[in-house]
């Protein structure tokens, strides 16, 4: 129920842009013939289930038990919560996210994988087709893994202190704040653990620590820091589950100027669904700053929502998330970085009017190198205009080649 509830939330979210890539693209036909369910909720015992409904206030929810299940806990950025009036300065706090899996209990993937190298035309790539379709297999692992809801873990800080997390509901996700977590200085990261460690396949994840006043980045992933090809569904699925994951030219640098220029703590924003976290944190950690990853509580057990998830109602999710971040790091300095392909321009442009001077620069990568943007108005003036009515032009700026950014981030140093 709550699933059906979330895809028409989503359905009814979807902007003019959005419609107009999708349609462009035939994304529907993709999605419909796309192998969904690939995961089967019997496999979760009844009482799990149906007590998942309470969420959070789940009396009879369970421990992990780490023979046979494991869990993913998400990176996050602790923060001091700011007061109306003077104050002095309180204690970090944090989002802490976990979702909780059955080991090994996914379906016979085998279909899927033949369905999607087809589609990408795997065989007349060349190459070696069986490394390919072992590829997609291993990618396609966190879409097929029944999920646990009704569970609950202990995490360990470094400093011995213990805290409970969950129990996850429906999609198997718990998310609550934890106060005063550990003292630490602005810039610097903990590695948290869970009890046993043995259940996290995935490592430890950080927790980083952003003071009240400093820069942030909010910055998108797909297509602009790392090549997806968003606009076509084949692209999508060729470069997630078959290609080593590639950056987008000349980012790395960029953001390594960022980093020396103004230490920024770090978002990265994406409508890509959480089932993607492992690959997108492990290619993120590679190549970029590390930070927080906020993903889309989309499609766990479904890969047909996973195209819908990354052009459908994007601009409203990620909207709905930097509103989120404002609420953490309302003085922070900000500086959002995007692309064309999808509504970044939109949403930026959103936040930008909804808290003035809240955001001091936005950068737009314009994507031309795609068919499918060429049909589309999306790298026009006009689209840019309107996304950002009413802010000011000093504000935001377009561009094709990290380089021509380098002036702009260092004029950000002053501000």
């Amino acid at each position: 129920m709550q699933a059906a509830i979330k895809r028409a939330r989503q359905v009814m979210q979807e902007s003019a842009t959005e419609r107009e890539t999708r349609s462009e693209g035939h994304f529907r036909r993709e999605e419909a013939s796309l192998p969904s369910n690939l995961s089967c909720r019997l496999k979760i015992p009844l009482v799990d289930n149906i007590s998942s409904y309470l969420g959070g206030n789940n009396p009879i929810a369970r421990g992990i038990d780490p023979k046979t299940e494991s869990v993913w806990l998400l990176d996050n950025t602790a923060y001091r919560p700011v007061h109306v009036y003077p104050h002095k300065p309180q204690p970090y706090q944090a989002e802490y996210v976990a979702a909780y899996f059955q080991k090994n209990t996914g379906k016979d993937v085998s279909k899927a994988v033949a369905d999607i190298a087809d589609k990408i035309g795997l065989k007349d790539k060349g190459g070696d087709e069986a490394e390919g379709e072992r590829r997609i297999a291993e990618r396609l692992q966190p879409f097929v893994d029944t999920i646990a809801p009704a569970r609950s873990v202990v995490i360990k800080f470094p400093n011995g202190r213990e805290a409970k997390l969950g129990p996850g509901g429906r999609s198997a996700v718990s998310t609550q704040t934890i106060v005063a977590i550990d003292k630490h200085k602005d810039g610097e990261s903990m590695n948290v653990h869970t009890i046993p460690p043995e259940v996290l396949p995935h490592g430890a994840m950080i927790t980083h620590f952003a003071d009240t006043e400093g820069w942030l980045v909010v910055s998108d992933i797909d297509d602009t820091v790392k090549i997806t090809m968003t606009p076509s569904p084949i692209g999508i699925l060729q470069t997630t589950f078959v290609d080593d994951p590639q950056t987008v030219q000349g980012m790395p640098e960029l953001y390594t100027q960022i980093v020396s220029t103004l230490n920024p703590a770090w978002f990265y924003l994406s409508a890509s669904p959480y089932n993607l976290y492992p690959f997108l944190r492990k290619f993120l950690h590679e190549h970029y700053p590390k930070g927080t990853i906020i993903l889309r509580d989309a499609s766990w057990m479904d890969l047909g929502g996973f195209l819908a998830s990354l052009t459908q109602g994007t601009e409203a999710y990620k909207s709905s998330r930097i509103e989120r971040i404002h609420g953490w790091l309302p003085k922070r300095k900000v500086l959002c970085v995007g692309d064309s392909t999808q509504s970044d321009p939109e949403a930026y442009g959103n936040i930008c009017r909804q808290h003035p001077g809240w955001i001091k620069a936005v950068f737009i990568r314009k994507v031309l190198d795609l068919p499918e943007m060429e049909k589309t108005n999306k790298n026009t003036d006009e689209r840019f205009e309107k996304a950002f009515k009413d802010v000011d032009r000093s504000v935001w700026k377009t561009f094709t080649d990290p380089k021509e950014l380098a002036d702009a981030v260092a004029k950000l140093k002053g501000m």
